[in-house]
């Protein structure tokens, strides 16, 4: 990020904050007469600083939409945004700088499973809420962990539909895998192992490179000699698009797969003519659908927020989960605490945001968060697919 986009973020944080006055502080964290207190710690800079920045985006939107229309029991909702660079220490010292000196009242919009392993015992040692969380790790939909409120689909069933339609709709049995060598990156090769196995198939071959870092070299060599069909990704935006470049310049044109989390926009972006065909799993709706009631109320709202922000899968999912944790707060009470709110959520486990209904803790195993697919166009733009 540059000084001129710091100083900017930083300023919109600012602004944000002051957006109305604080009032005397209650007995719960986080909780005034007149506010509610979120904290994020997210990456905001460096490699993956996309992601945090959109997810802020998303969740700043949302909350400023409430806010217009009186906030929840008359308390405007205001968020702290701290940047950890998607580093699982630094997000240990953002994370007990958010709960110990900036008081915040709940977490949202954490970035990363590395990261989210590190923070998790501190906030769910505190009973603080962590809510939708940009990760699609297992770890995360433990049940023993009721402070965690998921609201997108696990990485396991990514992969799940990544195989099947893979398998089903192109007839393909040779796929390779590219990942992160660290726990988001396994948690995702162990969903692509489980879902080939249940079709009795094996990977064709493996390739990792290391977090925050665009060293691919060895990874396309290790996958290319076995000439897979299809290779799946589980990584960021940058080292996603500088594998499929690698690919392209050497001749080599498989079906390219990426997760969720891969930020599909920004990969779009650094990719240009190589992106062509590229295709990206999502766990919310197509954010251009203006059919989709929340789809056409994150738009509107996104408009009234910062007319130049254009729809992305990111944002729109940070915009799910400020809504959503404002209904929770919303069917809490007037004199919310942590423990209710987090009652309130594992109790209703169903809520209606702008007619699409987002399940969360038990909820969400009878009914699990659907995963969509995308792929992207000629010019850049997605399209979206129920078939490949």
């Amino acid at each position: 990020m540059t000084r001129s986009r710091t100083a900017t973020y930083v300023a919109l944080t600012i602004a944000f904050l002051i957006a109305g006055p604080l009032a005397a502080k209650s007995n719960e964290a986080g909780i005034s007469d007149d506010a509610v207190l979120f904290g994020q710690a997210a990456a905001l800079e460096g490699p993956s600083a996309v992601l945090g920045q959109r997810l802020r985006q998303g969740i700043v939107t949302a909350f400023t939409e409430i806010n217009a229309k009186g906030g929840v029991h008359g308390r405007k909702l205001q968020l702290i945004s701290r940047d950890d660079g998607y580093d699982p220490d630094h997000s240990v010292v953002q994370t007990l700088r958010l709960l110990d000196n900036d008081k915040v009242f709940a977490l949202i919009g954490a970035v990363g499973t590395p990261t989210a392993i590190a923070t998790i015992p501190i906030t769910s040692a505190r009973n603080v809420p962590f809510i939708g969380p940009f990760s699609g790790a297992e770890f995360l939909r433990d049940l023993e962990l009721p402070n965690v409120v998921n609201i997108r689909a696990s990485y396991a069933a990514e992969a799940e539909a990544w195989v099947e339609h893979l398998t089903e709709d192109r007839k393909f049995t040779r796929i390779g895998i590219f990942y992160q060598d660290d726990s988001f990156g396994r948690d995702g090769l162990t969903g692509v192992k489980r879902a080939l196995a249940k079709r009795g198939l094996e990977l064709a071959a493996e390739g990792t490179f290391e977090r925050n870092t665009r060293a691919v070299g060895s990874a396309w060599r290790m996958i290319k000699r076995a000439e897979p069909e299809a290779i799946v990704m589980v990584g960021t935006y940058g080292p996603c698009a500088e594998f499929i470049k690698l690919a392209h310049r050497s001749g080599f044109y498989p079906t390219f797969v990426n997760i969720s989390f891969v930020g599909a926009n920004e990969l779009a972006r650094e990719l240009g003519p190589d992106g062509e065909g590229v295709i990206v799993s999502q766990v919310v709706p197509f954010p251009w659908d203006r059919s989709i009631k929340l789809v056409a109320d994150y738009q509107s709202a996104q408009k009234a927020f910062d007319p130049t922000l254009a729809p992305n899968f990111v944002s729109l999912e940070g915009y799910i989960s400020g809504r959503l944790a404002a209904s929770a707060l919303e069917q809490a009470g007037p004199k919310p605490t942590r423990a209710s709110f987090l009652r309130t959520i594992n109790d209703v486990g169903r809520f209606d945001i702008s007619g699409s209904l987002v399940t969360v803790g038990v909820r969400a195993i009878e009914t699990p968060p659907r995963v969509f697919l995308t792929v992207i166009q000629k010019d850049g733009t997605f399209r979206a697919v129920d078939r490949l």
